[in-house]
Formats: C-alpha cells, structure tokens, sequence
C-alpha cells in the first residue's frame, strides 16, 4: 500500500513538472523570434491617398531592410474594409501589426482584437484611443497646425478673412491640425474663420466644398487645408473663380511642391512620414526579436514648414524633380524663383523647426526634430 501512494506521489510530481514546462511565464517582458522570418501587417486608411501610397513604399523598403515579409493591408477609406484586414492578419499568423488607423475610435476593437490575440501593435500618423499598444509614432499634428496659424499671422499681420478645411471627421491628424491652427489664432479677433468645414482629406472635395465656400465668401484672404489633396482641389476652385489668396497646405507632396513653385500654392507642412514609417516599424521589429521595449510609448516628430525658401528640404523634394537647393532639376544657378507669397512675404526665417526632447521614462512622449 505504502508502495503505490509512493507511486501516486511521483506520477503527481511528474504531471506538475510537464505543465509547468509547456505553460509559458506570465512574466515574459516579450517574445524572442530572432531564428524565425518575421511577418508583419502594415495597414493604411486607403491606398487612394497618395500620402499612404508613399508610406506604403517606404514600409516595403524597411521591409526589406529588416528582412521581414510585409503583409500590405488597404483600408479603402473605409472602417469596415480597415477592421476585415486586421481580423485577415490574424487568421494569416503575423507576428505584428503597424497601423495609421482611419479613425481614432472605430478601429479600436479591431486593433484590441489583435491585441488579445497576443499580437503587438504600433500605430503611425493616427493614433487610437482606449487600446493599450506597444507604441505610436507620428508627427506632432498639433503643432504642425499651429505653424500653419503661425505662418498665416505673418502673412496677414492686419488679420483677414480665412477659410478652413478640415480633414477626416474621426480622424486624429485632422483633430489635431484643427486644434493647433485655432490655438494659433486664439484670442486675435481681427482675424476670422467665415467658412469651416470638412473636405474628407480628398482632392475632389476639396474642389467643390471651397467652390461652395467662395460663392458665399468671395472676399476671403486665405484658405487653410489640412493636407495637401485638399489644397490642391481649393487652388483649382480659386482658380475657377478668379480669386487669387494664399493657400496653405499639409503633407508636402511632391505635387504640392511643385504647385508652390509655380506659386498656385503658398506653403506646406512636412510631416516626415518616411522617419514615421522606418521608426514604427524598426521599434516593432526590434521588440519582437530581441523582447526590446520601446524607450517611450509616443514618439512625435516635430513638423516643418515649407515655403519657396526651404523647398529642398522635403523629404519627396527630388520625386517633385527639386534639387536640395530648392531649385527645379536643370534651373542654372542663380536663377531667381517665384517669391514667398508672391513677392509680399519676408523673414520666413522664424519658421525653423524647433528641437524638442523631454526626459524619456516608459510612459514618456518623446519628441524628435
């Protein structure tokens, strides 16, 4: 009898043992693939967006960088499509997941989904709210629509008539360029928004809201889009009506900079979505194989302005066929270009990015030139 509660005893033992061999440690930091070949989702609101479509590009090249298999997912400017993608990367087994999510609070079940299935997720340019995601990497929108109220003061000193298009309804940049560009002007009565309203981040409607706007406000002194397809459609519809303002944009395509050269747009914002990319999935790529925690969960790039001055700073100045200089490819040296604001502007010196770091705990909002 003592022999087989010995017997018990050891069986016992040995079933103890085996579970807690195959069950994994609670407190495991993160995971460690680095003998195995890395998938990854990259998901954008919609590949119509020539923004997204050059993201895109830029994933696929760090992609091959890191070597890693890139699995492309368009959102087709649609919550429903952006969702079905992510719920297709699980059921595919990636290993994780960067996303600029279409809106801030739709996509937050989705991107929970994929959380609890135990994938990690960095989200870039937009930003979700609720979800708790490894990190975020994105330009500092707030500030980048401060600059455009910043600039827009110095080229109307005695205040002016505006009007404003608005991105996305839902969507964090254009929450935040909003909030930045009325931060800018706060408070200063002689200058007036007579038109506000959302153009969807689209070219197209960016054409006919600002027809619409210019019917009802045909002594406007500016107009303020927050992106570039948008500005792009307003310059179009100013052109229409014979209404010559500045116009100020955000993304710095190379579209749009080859408009401020020609002067049928004033200025743009550079958001960087090339360093977005590379760091969001550099911070991802390195958590998974090597268990490295982001050293912030936010990291924001400041924003730069660009005028005629500057246009070869961009991060797409050469796609829009610009040297660094700022002059056009094959321009001799010493070839004057088109003015600021068509000659009225000076001193756009002030308009330097600023170099912004703070102290970098965990939970730290880091902010990079």
């Amino acid at each position: 009898m003592r022999g087989q509660r010995t017997i018990i005893r050891l069986l016992v033992a040995t079933l103890v043992l085996i579970l807690l061999a195959s069950t994994p440690l609670a407190s495991a930091a993160a995971p460690n693939r680095q003998d195995q070949k890395l998938k990854i989702a990259f998901s954008v609101p919609g590949l119509q967006f020539p923004f997204f479509v050059h993201m895109m590009d830029i994933a696929k090249q760090k992609a091959v960088e890191l070597d890693i298999e890139l699995v492309q997912l368009d959102g087709k400017d649609d919550v429903s499509t952006q969702t079905a993608g992510l719920e297709s990367a699980i059921s595919q087994g990636v290993d994780g997941v960067v996303i600029s999510p279409k809106d801030v609070e739709a996509l937050a079940p989705g991107i929970q989904s994929v959380i609890d299935a135990g994938i990690p997720v960095v989200t870039i340019d937009r930003n979700v709210t609720g979800v708790d995601t490894l990190a975020h990497v994105g330009a500092d929108n707030v500030r980048g629509g401060e600059k455009q109220g910043e600039f827009l003061l110095q080229l109307l000193p005695d205040g002016g008539k505006i009007i404003e298009l608005e991105g996305s309804v839902g969507a964090s940049p254009a929450i935040d360029r909003d909030a930045g560009f009325k931060k800018a002007i706060e408070g200063k009565s002689e200058y007036e928004i007579v038109f506000d309203q959302t153009a969807g981040f689209m070219r197209d409607q960016g054409l006919s809201v600002t027809e619409n706007a210019l019917q009802a406000n045909s002594d406007v002194d500016v107009i303020v889009a927050a992106n570039d397809d948008m500005a792009l459609g307003a310059a179009e519809a100013a052109s229409g009506a014979g209404v010559d303002v500045p116009i100020i944009g955000f993304d710095a395509l190379p579209e749009a900079l080859q408009a401020i050269q020609d002067g049928s747009l004033t200025a743009t914002v550079e958001q960087w979505p090339g360093k977005q990319t590379s760091g969001a999935m550099q911070i991802l790529v390195d958590f998974l194989r090597d268990g490295r925690q982001p050293v912030g969960h936010t990291t924001l790039i400041e924003p730069t302005l660009i005028t005629i001055d500057n246009l070869g700073e961009a991060e797409r100045a050469a796609e829009a066929g610009i040297t660094p200089s700022g002059t056009p490819v094959g321009t001799p040296a010493g070839t004057p270009t088109t003015s600021l604001v068509r000659g009225e502007l000076a001193n756009s010196g002030s308009f330097e990015p600023r170099s912004l770091f703070v102290s970098k705990p965990s939970n730290a909002v880091i902010r990079l030139d």
